[in-house]
């Protein structure tokens, strides 16, 4: 049978566990999955540490919702986004549960084509930061014209946002630890640094003013910042500071309370993330990849909060 990572308690990676779970047939309109990548994402770590729920009935919860590999069975009537699916197909499976495992059975829905200039990591990687980064993009509205200030411009969701945006024609300042200002340059943003003085900083990187914030980390200084820059509140986004959006009045975005999940607008943006991806124009940056066995270290890593770019866990 194959592996599978599980959470049977709640708590620290230490809880993880790997055990050998059978792989149902696929029915109709789902595909198995041989997998060859699964994304890591924090989502992942905050599902078993209790940070959405303790419902023990929930247990135990397994993990993954991105996951990349090669379709070995197509239930009747398989269609996914581009098409019918087929056995030998390769394709990126977003979103899913289950994608820290050897094979997956996953809707034909959640599946596209894999980009042939992608990676297994790099495929495995694209989908939930793009995702996200897309939906923060349409619900402040940035296009042409526009200067977005991007808080946490190198991480996961930083680093598509970042890129996203540029593809869009919008200026970018993007916040990051002096170590990673090089790789943001490349990306065609304007780095600077967090800390004390942020304000003044990217006033002075954006003298003409900024239009647009996407808030990535959750800091109060990136929610104080963004509100002393941006005059538009609803152009303000945040990802993960939920209690602070509801009290100053801007988008709270994802899966938070009182969040938008904008499930229609991330789901639509996955043929068109995998194109830009396969065309080069969007880069999917692995920091690392662990061996499947190794799911509880690479959730120490990535709950450091220092990783740049993306951890894939390879069955």
């Amino acid at each position: 049978m194959p592996p599978v990572v599980i959470a049977p308690a709640y708590g620290g990676p230490e809880v993880l566990a790997v055990t050998d779970r059978p792989t149902a047939e696929p029915g109709p309109g789902e595909a198995r999955i041989a997998v060859r990548a699964a994304g890591v994402n924090p989502v992942d770590y905050k599902s078993y540490a209790g940070t959405f729920s303790r419902d023990l009935a929930a247990l135990p919860i397994r993990l993954g919702l991105e996951a990349a590999g090669t379709v070995t069975q197509a239930g009747a009537g398989a269609d996914g986004p581009a098409g019918p699916i087929s056995a030998g197909d390769e394709v990126i499976a977003y979103r899913i549960t289950g994608g820290y495992a050897a094979e997956l059975v996953a809707p034909a829905s959640a599946l596209v084509r894999k980009p042939a200039s992608l990676d297994w990591p790099q495929a495995a990687g694209l989908m939930l930061t793009g995702a996200t980064a897309w939906h923060c993009l349409v619900a402040t509205g940035v296009g042409s014209g526009d200067t977005v200030l991007v808080h946490g411009g190198a991480g996961g969701v930083g680093l598509m946002a970042t890129q996203l945006a540029v593809g869009r024609g919008a200026t970018v300042i993007a916040t990051a630890s002096e170590a990673r200002h090089e790789l943001l340059r490349e990306l065609g943003a304007v780095p600077v640094t967090y800390g004390p003085g942020l304000a003044e900083r990217v006033r002075a990187a954006a003298p003409h003013g900024v239009t647009a914030a996407l808030d990535l980390i959750g800091t109060d200084e990136a929610v104080d910042v963004s509100l002393q820059l941006v005059a538009d509140r609803a152009r303000i986004a945040t990802i993960a500071a939920f209690g602070r959006a509801g009290q100053a009045g801007i988008r709270a975005l994802g899966g938070g309370p009182g969040a938008d999940p904008g499930t229609e607008i991330r789901m639509a943006a996955r043929p068109e993330l995998a194109r830009l991806a396969g065309e080069g124009q969007l880069r999917v940056l692995v920091s690392a990849t662990y061996p499947l066995a190794d799911a509880a270290e690479a959730h120490r890593a990535i709950m450091t909060g220092h990783t740049a770019g993306k951890i894939a866990l390879m069955p």
